[in-house]
């Protein structure tokens, strides 16, 4: 795939994969998908939910994950709050731009555009809030997410990507 293609898949993923309403009920239904999710593909992830008031309505940590995995989350988080978009899209577009990070006035200590941060976007209202799993190659974190939420809201034709 081309970096362009990329591009058009992973917004069209943002774009399909909206919800209709999110409780913490929902987040508790949908965080033990992704548990699942990873867990299917024989992987060990950690799995955070957040709203945009940084409450933490989800979390699980696998045996093999550890505070790295706490602090790439929270960087993704910051990431996915301020941009309001996948932190792949991100690091597609800057891929595609050749920017980084500082580029666009962003500072790596608190924010990081690999992938495994991906938005609740709830439909005519916007982000609420961000899905995290970390622990993986950012492709695979990403594609957990992209399965799991397909999933959840019972969507079955989601566009992939696979690596760039």
């Amino acid at each position: 795939m081309t970096i362009e293609e990329v591009i058009t898949v992973l917004a069209m993923q943002e774009e399909i994969l909206q919800f209709g309403h999110f409780t913490n009920e929902d987040a508790w239904a949908l965080g033990n998908i992704i548990v699942a999710e990873a867990r299917k593909r024989g992987l060990d992830t950690a799995v955070e939910i957040r709203l945009n008031n940084g409450y933490t309505v989800f979390k699980y940590a696998g045996n093999s994950t550890n505070l790295n995995n706490e602090s790439w989350m929270t960087k993704m988080y910051n990431t996915v709050r301020r941009m309001e978009k996948s932190t792949m899209l991100l690091y597609s577009e800057m891929k595609k731009s050749e920017e980084t990070l500082e580029d666009i006035g962003l500072n790596t200590r608190e924010y990081s555009c690999m992938g495994g941060g991906f938005p609740i976007r709830i439909e005519e209202v916007g982000v609420i809030g961000v899905i995290l799993v970390s622990n993986q190659n950012h492709f695979v974190n990403h594609d957990i997410i992209v399965r799991a939420v397909s999933r959840y809201l019972h969507v079955d034709e989601v566009p992939r990507i696979r690596a760039l």
